[in-house]
């Protein structure tokens, strides 16, 4: 490997996980997983596909420019847009095959006169609100932004969708059975108005692990795919309900090398801002990656693997580099291999531990690694 800073995505860890969420959800709900964000740090192109592989049926992304990333690769999907496309864009995302998420009655319109130029027919999945109040049609409001999109012969209402506000937030899942309740609530509504939308779905992550009663006709599932439990409330609430042994592999290992050996004598300072001074002899090995690659610049208690053991790092995380402490790991020399997240030996730095150091959540940790920084899938 000649690059100094990598992501290997392992192959067996995410079929794995699909899998398992095939094998939840059972042969007639269709599974769709969310690529955004670069497939949550993960490398949008290479877990697509992957997933497709591995038996996924349709991707999700959040916006135009990555749908046509995915097409111009190759990939044949359906692809749903969850994100706000412009109305400028909406020509491309027809003409690319995707579907879109509507809740605004411009974008209906144009997506009508795009769609009647073109006689091309096109799904669209109607975004109701059910107490997350982000993008949404009001439920007051639902049928009759139904009825206007049915004046438009080339659009198909294909789906009706939903997101939840606190599901991974809590184990106190009252508030998620009111959005549920609201969700089925709009499908009757639309019912009564002799509408009927084939497509519901409103289970994330969460919800696909929690609650088997709302899969409707596909689930969403997003960061459990890529082998991350979306929160420990979540983890904790699957043990307390569900009781069987379902295990998510992590399918992202960050990898550096080390760029240079040197010890310093005591009383030396290291780094930005002289926040760490050494106590004694201390020999350092800098490697090159630091907060521009993602490494997030608030961590100093943080530690980095290097041949199976904890190398502690030392100073500030610089933009492009950081120093760690090698004093106590024998032979260690330039160029060997450093692990960032993942497992050497039997320490192992989780996306869940590096967010607790950086005072966050595993999605920022994953998602905020430089999508320059090359994505290797392996065995």
């Amino acid at each position: 490997m000649s690059e100094l800073t990598w992501v290997e995505i392992s192959k067996k860890a995410l079929n794995h996980n699909i899998q398992q969420f095939r094998r939840l959800i059972g042969p007639n709900v269709l599974l769709c997983t969310c690529v955004k964000a670069n497939a949550y740090g993960h490398g949008m192109i290479e877990s697509s596909q992957l997933m497709l592989k591995a038996g996924v049926d349709w991707l999700s992304v959040n916006s135009l420019y990555e749908a046509r990333a995915l097409r111009q690769s190759g990939i044949p999907s359906p692809i749903l847009i969850v994100g706000y496309v412009s109305l400028e864009g909406i020509r491309e995302a027809l003409k690319l095959n995707c579907r879109i998420v509507v809740y605004n009655h411009e974008t209906v319109e144009r997506i009508g006169k795009v769609s009647e130029r073109l006689k091309k027919k096109t799904p669209v999945h109607i975004k109701v609100e059910t107490g997350t109040n982000r993008q949404g049609v009001l439920l007051n409001d639902l049928v009759d932004f139904a009825k206007a999109i049915q004046k438009y012969r080339y659009i198909e209402m294909e789906g009706l969708s939903t997101h939840f506000a606190n599901i991974e937030d809590t184990t106190d899942h009252s508030y998620a059975m009111l959005q549920i309740q609201r969700f089925k609530k709009s499908i009757s509504k639309l019912a009564n108005a002799n509408i009927h939308i084939p497509i519901q779905h409103c289970a994330n992550s969460a919800a696909t692990l929690l609650f088997p009663k709302i899969y409707f006709q596909m689930v969403r599932i997003g960061i459990s795919s890529y082998g991350m439990w979306p929160s420990n409330e979540t983890y904790v609430s699957y043990q307390q309900e569900r009781h069987q042994g379902y295990k998510l592999v992590p399918v992202l290992t960050w990898k550096t090398k080390i760029a240079q050996v040197k010890t310093v004598p005591v009383g030396e300072y290291i780094g930005y801002g002289c926040t760490y001074q050494t106590s004694h002899k201390t020999k350092l090995a800098i490697l090159p990656v630091g907060y521009y690659d993602g490494y997030d610049r608030g961590i100093s208690t943080g530690y980095v693997l290097i041949r199976g053991k904890r190398a502690p790092i030392r100073g500030r995380i610089c933009m492009n580099m950081i120093m760690v402490e090698v004093t106590d790991i024998p032979n260690v020399s330039i160029e060997d291999e450093v692990i960032l997240i993942g497992q050497s030996g039997n320490e192992t730095i989780s996306a869940e531990v590096f967010a607790q150091w950086a005072g966050t959540i595993n999605y920022e940790v994953t998602t905020r690694i430089n999508d320059r920084i090359p994505r290797v899938v392996v065995q």
